[in-house]
């Protein structure tokens, strides 16, 4: 018997993830999420049931997970984070469920990776975009990454608020060459009211190379560490 503990109780019969068998282990877990949202270009392909059958494998991930403190565990937040799925690109707009430009044939813009880089340290958590965007024949699209800048900060044992601080375009490809821009902000007197320098979010499930987090209009997304 030699490495069986007998302090440990074995767990109880009940404590099986919700909707999922007993058998079921995060692995499998991860592992059916991954499959549920494959396929989906990120939630932009995403039909009501995809997103049905997303938001439940999330929320068996979470229950097996158990609660998040990142008061504890904040060190597994650093690096760079792609973003494989968000529920809210379904509305078919860049912004999500924000305002943002459309993703279809009236702009020429396509998404490229998104990514999200946190820095725990000097408390850095950018948003990086990658977008091409087209031109006039026979000019090529331009490649362009946008880096979105905040600053991120604690507010509960799950919870993020983060606070903007400037956007910067560079481009890439051909264009590699020309240095980056730094896009001005707007005084807040000309911001519209649904352009906020402020989010929230909380993160339900982290562990070194999945995270989950919901946003602050219910948007669930989905990282893996890159």
């Amino acid at each position: 018997v030699e490495g069986v503990s007998v302090t440990d109780p074995p767990p109880p019969e009940d404590s099986a993830p919700v909707g999922g068998s007993k058998s079921e282990t995060l692995p499998s877990l991860k592992l059916k999420l991954l499959s549920a949202v494959s396929g989906l270009n990120r939630g932009l392909a995403a039909s009501e049931e995809d997103l049905q059958k997303a938001d439940a494998a999330a929320k068996e991930i979470e229950a097996a997970g158990g609660p998040v403190d990142l008061s504890v565990d904040i060190d597994k937040l650093q690096g760079r984070w792609k973003l494989i799925y968000s529920s809210a690109f379904s509305s078919r707009t860049l912004g999500g469920s924000r305002p943002g430009p459309p993703t279809g044939r009236l702009l020429p813009i396509t998404l490229g990776q998104v990514f999200q880089r946190i820095d725990v340290l000097s408390r850095d958590f950018d948003n990086i975009v990658e977008l091409e965007l087209g031109a006039p024949w026979p000019l090529p699209p331009a490649e362009v990454t946008a880096t979105l800048a905040h600053k991120f900060e604690l507010i509960g044992s799950a919870k993020i608020k983060i606070n903007f601080e400037k956007t910067t375009v560079k481009t890439t490809g051909n264009l590699a060459q020309l240095p980056p821009l730094e896009i001005p902000r707007l005084p807040d007197s000309l911001r519209p009211p649904s352009n906020t320098r402020s989010g929230e979010f909380e993160v339900t499930y982290l562990d070194s190379d999945m995270r989950i987090t919901q946003g602050d209009r219910g948007e669930l997304r989905v990282f893996v560490i890159a």
